[in-house]
């Protein structure tokens, strides 16, 4: 598959089943609600809605949420640009699609903030579910949309030893943000590149170099120990 093939399909992909998943959740279930997956405590669908960054985090009032999706919208088109750079040179395909995972990630949240408040009804807790393109209008203005997170980790939930300043006896979770696929995407994307970078930017040039590099050095120790 070409670069630019694998770029769009990547992107293509994980925005359907973001999109899709984020809408099935908002008309289907008030905030709080959901299930569990696979019958398990540690694995749930929990819908819940934020204003801000990935797995819950927040920005302060409209005025923060407007400048995160500016800075949402100027990163995708920084990213945009690398990548383009990184096809012209002919980067490893593992890269580009980390890096497309990113875009794609970024690109679902903004959809939330761009359009969500505009096409839906407002969610509550333990009330009807969101109407979509209800004859009163969305409910929030262009980018200031809320951010649907559903997957929910609980692995571990246990209780602070007395002992233990600050928390002592406070409860503990783990892992307790509520996340979406494109956050999920994102952080694939990051930690990828951050654990292989140097297999990522070694090109096959590099490796034959390196190789030779090292057959030469074998064969000159060899010739000196034969002396």
């Amino acid at each position: 598959m070409k670069r630019t093939t694998l770029i769009f399909f990547t992107i293509i992909v994980v925005l359907i089943i973001d999109q899709w998943l984020k809408v099935h959740i908002k008309l289907t279930y008030p905030i709080g609600e959901g299930f569990k997956m696979f019958g398990q405590d540690w694995a749930r669908i929990h819908f819940v809605e934020n204003k801000g960054m990935a797995f819950g985090l927040e920005m302060g009032g409209a005025a923060g949420k407007y400048a995160l999706s500016i800075f949402r919208i100027l990163m995708v088109g920084l990213l945009g640009y690398i990548i383009k750079g990184l096809v012209q040179v002919k980067e490893s395909k593992w890269l580009i699609v980390c890096f497309s995972l990113i875009i794609a990630g970024a690109i679902g949240n903004i959809i939330d903030s761009m359009v969500y408040g505009l096409i839906f009804s407002a969610s509550s807790f333990h009330g009807p579910v969101a109407q979509f393109m209800p004859e009163a209008g969305g409910y929030a203005p262009f980018l200031q949309g809320k951010v649907v997170d559903m997957f929910h980790f609980p692995m571990v939930t246990t209780t602070w030893p007395e002992w233990v300043p600050k928390w002592g006896g406070s409860s503990f979770e783990f892992f307790r943000p509520v996340f979406n696929v494109a956050d999920a995407a994102i952080s694939v994307g990051v930690i990828a590149i951050l654990l292989f970078h140097r297999r990522f930017f070694t090109k096959p040039e590099d490796v034959k170099i390196q190789s030779e590099t090292t057959s030469t050095a074998t064969s000159n120790v060899g010739s000196s120990e034969e002396e």
